[in-house]
């Protein structure tokens, strides 16, 4: 083999080496390309869901605070609804504790009243003796009225009449321009055992405020078309 030859195999030799470089380099730029690639999208997804979840967290916060605000606002409206029906519902009561007062100016049917109440907490205590309360002004009347309710009181429960002794301590008097926010009473009689163990209160005031709390539920039901809770 001469020297052509060997110089031709050579050439052919260092063709083929680089050949298969660039080959190779080839598939090297091609397997690093691909996975650049890869993890390019990879990269991007993890993004996209990372920023997908803090959307969605933010969306399901702001859900949650308009919830709570509506809750709030429906809160604070029920509120002022039940603040409303209760202030109608004293003006009520407050009329119907002004027309108390009227009880007491006919004479004639306050002092049967007085007997009817006096006989009434009677029978509620069943006491032998008892100390009975009523207003300065009432004074008279429950005097003069005293016997027959002892009486009525011992045909209707066949007990010997009782002992029944007028407080000298009165109850306060009907409410006044004069006295506008401290205590008054309407009218009625308070009695009591002798100990003061055992209470009757049967005031006109008293009186209402029973007949307002039972009939409370029906009220409302006829002002607002609903009984409330």
């Amino acid at each position: 083999m001469n020297d052509a030859d060997v110089s031709k195999q050579i050439q052919q030799m260092v063709r083929f080496i680089r050949q298969e470089a660039e080959e190779k380099a080839n598939e090297i730029s091609v397997s690093a390309e691909e996975e650049f690639n890869i993890e390019k999208l990879q990269l991007v997804e993890a993004e996209k869901k990372k920023i997908r979840l803090e959307y969605e967290k933010k969306e399901k916060q702001v859900e949650i605070r308009k919830k709570i605000e509506y809750s709030m606002q429906l809160n604070a409206s029920r509120i002022k609804v039940l603040q409303a029906q209760d202030d109608v519902v004293n003006s009520m009561k407050e009329a119907a504790s002004k027309e108390l007062l009227n009880v007491s100016q006919d004479h004639h049917v306050y002092k049967r009243l007085l007997k009817d109440l006096i006989v009434q907490s009677l029978i509620r205590l069943k006491e032998p003796a008892v100390l009975l309360r009523c207003r300065k002004d009432d004074i008279h009347l429950v005097e003069s009225v005293l016997n027959s309710a002892k009486e009525e009181y011992s045909e209707k429960v066949n007990v010997h009449p009782p002992e029944i002794i007028v407080d000298s301590v009165h109850l306060p008097p009907a409410p006044s321009h004069h006295n506008a926010h401290g205590p008054f009473c309407s009218g009625g009689v308070v009695l009591a055992s002798r100990d003061g163990k055992i209470v009757c209160e049967n005031t006109l005031d008293a009186r209402l405020d029973v007949v307002f709390r039972k009939k409370l539920p029906e009220i409302r039901k006829w002002l607002f078309g609903q009984v409330a809770a």
